[in-house]
């Protein structure tokens, strides 16, 4: 196999900026040229006291489930701010949706009692059997994100407190040059890794069809739900990991690009 598959390919990552490194080293040791094109930034919440309630009280929670690895972070940043650190968790039951997630939780120090092998809220709600009646449920996550959780564990009687660690908000500093790339067919593959990488980007672009401006661009999402915010906008996913994992993003693109002649440039 060609160890650089994507030699001559020019990706997009629209990551924050933060989260970019490992997806672009893994994309540039396939030999693809990345572009940096963050278009969220990940910010605190602008006020913590619904978080500081629940630390002061985080012995009465029968679990706490973490939906992203930034919610970990953002969650042990602040304990950590308040000088206590990950024992307030012992005899809390701690469930993650996703690798990423359960190593992010290791690095601060909790082994997770839950990662369901699927990785999506769902999976969640599947793998906590029976009736949930009276148990207490934490989710620190993203001030926007899908209901779907929360909603299944309060349908099947349990207590729910969703409090946001940290909020996405949109950046558009590399939008003109993207722009003109595109619409030079100098890109070869847009990534997108969540909804909001989704809604940002596209709205990066008023006025203009997106349909036409990413005609022979390949859309590659990291997971379903993410392709489906992608179609809303009339982006169909080309690519879809059967993982969703950026390690698996990455060599889905190259399955997908690599025996596809590049575009004269």
């Amino acid at each position: 196999m060609n160890p650089k598959p994507l030699i001559g390919r020019r990706i997009v990552v629209t990551r924050a900026r933060e989260q970019q490194g490992e997806f672009t080293e893994l994309l540039e040791g396939y030999g693809a040229e990345v572009i940096e094109c963050p278009t969220i930034a990940l910010l605190p919440p602008k006020d913590w006291g619904t978080l500081d309630q629940a630390l002061d009280r985080i012995g009465s929670y029968n679990w706490v489930i973490f939906t992203s690895a930034n919610g970990v972070r953002f969650f042990f940043g602040r304990l950590r701010e308040r000088g206590r650190d990950q024992r307030v968790l012992h005899g809390t039951k701690v469930a993650t949706i996703g690798p990423a997630t359960a190593a992010a939780l290791q690095e601060a120090g909790i082994h997770p009692d839950l990662v369901p092998g699927e990785y999506r809220a769902e999976a969640i709600l599947e793998a906590l059997d029976g009736d949930l009646q009276g148990m207490r449920f934490l989710i620190p996550r993203a001030a926007e994100a899908r209901e779907v959780l929360p909603a299944g564990l309060r349908d099947r009687g349990a207590e729910v407190e969703v409090v946001p660690v940290y909020r996405t908000v949109g950046v558009t500093d590399e939008s003109g040059a993207v722009l003109a790339d595109l619409r030079s067919g100098q890109i070869d593959a847009v990534t997108f890794t969540s909804s909001s990488t989704v809604v940002n980007f596209a709205e990066m672009f008023p006025g203009e069809d997106l349909s036409v401006l990413f005609k022979g661009v390949t859309i590659a999402c990291i997971g379903p739900i993410t392709a489906e915010t992608a179609g809303r906008y009339g982006l169909a996913a080309d690519v879809i990991p059967s993982a969703f994992t950026i390690p698996s993003l990455a060599e889905a693109l190259v399955t997908h690009l690599a025996n596809r002649t590049p575009p004269p440039r």
